[in-house]
């Protein structure tokens, strides 16, 4: 399949993108902790890899040069990624032979990885996409890379030839999902094929070079008994989300950046029950629904005539044409807020959404000025009706100093009094202080609700004694706690 290509054929690094966007790339895997205890002193730069001096790059980019006028890419993209990687192998071989370079075994064979990832997946990156125990890779120009770990930020070895090629990945990754990033378009939101999800921003916005941002999730879903593992929510905690889910109440998880508001989401999907025709919209697909009844929507970004653009806000309204009986929004950050409410107060109960704030309070504050933002001239009061009407719990998750995660409200919205939004606590999370390693303590508690606001909508569902019995074991629990 090899054979000498003929002379006025594309430079090495135009044929770089085009193998790796008609080859299959590798299958990666995702991360979003839910909880985990870190040190509080940063751990040392991870040596994900050996630092490589500018004499391997050399050699590396001969090598690869000669592999890129020996190889045949149309045949190359015919075979599947296994049988791809190692015909490239093969030939690398032989062109290490042919020029009598001097490697050890573990040179030739990082090497010939280092080469493989290029071609076929996203070069340097492949071996942080390969661990499971990141949750975030953070890209700032070719020469630094940073992970989370376990709620820590570090430094690895990683680096990228030059921004040159850092921009080709970058390229690959948007173009598998039909976007582009480039100088007239340096902003770009896109996702991996496993649905780990990536933010781009290329120069002239970023003075330094493309800086690469992708947030990755666990291969296999969490759900709330792990959260539970992780210390993230208590079990009477978890027992009464797992209701919340069940009796179809109307959702706001609510959190800062990192505090695993995605991820709570995904949990709660667990409880849809499986006859049920969810509808999800989001920015970069990456809900991971297990149920068989899932229409999945995505918005898309203008066109480089700039039109063709469509918002997540024409997908909610899109969403009531399609008989939902839920609707889930990734994030709500924009207009798109009223016809969520619009869609909860119309009869799709159950239905869920996300958005960054700090608190239960603030999320409420956050819609409506969101909506007051898109350009809908209602009153005050009557925007706050329709909240309270629509939005029945908000869920708190927060991301602590110590990098552990925590769901720390579980709030109910009452009604009005006056021009005010009344909300009552039925678990709040209470830091007690720290451990010898520098570990945050503290306990989930009740705070005395007796029956929630829910509690005729459990009864309809048939849940009315599993939550009684989840509220009484959460008091019990925090009695114990302070005793």
């Amino acid at each position: 399949m090899f054979g000498k290509r003929s002379t006025g054929a594309n430079p090495p690094q135009a044929l770089t993108v085009k193998a790796a966007a008609s080859a299959p790339g590798l299958a990666h895997t995702l991360d979003q902790t839910g909880g985990r205890d870190p040190r509080r002193s940063p751990p040392p730069p991870v040596p994900v890899e050996t630092p490589r001096s500018d004499e391997y790059y050399q050699m590396k980019s001969m090598i690869f040069g000669a592999l890129i006028e020996a190889i045949d890419l149309s045949q190359l993209a015919k075979l599947d990624g296994e049988s791809a990687r190692e015909e490239i192998r093969d030939i690398i071989n032989e062109i290490i032979s042919l020029k009598n370079v001097v490697l050890s075994i573990a040179e030739q064979e990082e090497l010939l990885d280092d080469i493989c990832n290029d071609v076929l997946g996203y070069g340097p990156l492949e071996p942080l996409l390969a661990r499971d125990d990141i949750a975030d890779i953070m890209v700032n120009g070719a020469t630094r890379t940073f992970i989370e770990v376990a709620g820590k930020i570090t430094l690895t070895n990683i680096r990228f030839r030059d921004n040159a090629q850092l921009m080709n990945i970058c390229q690959r990754i948007v173009s598998q999902v039909g976007r582009r990033v480039d100088e007239s378009s340096p902003i770009c939101d896109a996702r991996l094929a496993d649905g780990s999800r990536v933010n781009v921003i290329a120069p002239p916005l970023a003075i330094d070079g493309p800086a690469l941002t992708i947030r990755k999730f666990k291969k296999d879903k969490l759900t709330l008994d792990q959260l539970v593992r992780f210390g993230a929510i208590s079990p009477p905690g978890a027992e009464i989300l797992k209701i919340i889910g069940k009796v179809r109440c109307n959702i706001v998880i609510s959190g800062g950046t990192g505090s695993g508001k995605t991820t709570l989401l995904n949990c709660l999907t667990n409880y849809i029950d499986l006859d049920e025709r969810v509808i999800t919209c989001e920015d970069a697909a990456e809900l991971q629904l297990q149920q068989p009844h899932v229409v999945r929507l995505e918005t898309r970004p203008p066109n480089i005539e700039g039109t063709g653009a469509v918002t997540m806000r024409d997908l909610v309204k899109n969403c009531l044409r399609m008989r939902p009986e839920r609707i889930i929004v990734g994030e709500v950050r924009g207009p798109e807020a009223f016809d969520l409410l619009q869609a909860m107060n119309t009869g799709h109960d159950g239905s869920m959404g996300t958005l960054h704030a700090n608190t239960p309070r603030e999320c409420l504050s956050r819609i409506e000025s969101m909506i007051t933002m898109g350009g809908f001239s209602l009153p005050s009061k009557t925007l706050r009706e329709m909240i309270c009407s629509s939005v029945d719990v908000i869920i708190q998750a927060q991301r602590l100093r110590d990098g552990s995660r925590r769901i720390t409200h579980i709030t109910e919205v009452m009604g009005m009094e006056g021009e005010v939004i009344i909300t009552q606590d039925l678990m709040t999370y209470e830091i007690l202080g720290e451990d010898a390693a520098g570990r945050l303590t503290g306990r989930h508690r009740a705070t005395g609700i007796g029956r929630p606001r829910f509690w005729e909508r459990a009864r309809y569902y048939g849940e009315e004694q599993r939550l009684a019995a989840a509220i009484d074991m959460l008091e019990r629990q925090g009695e114990a706690d302070a005793a």
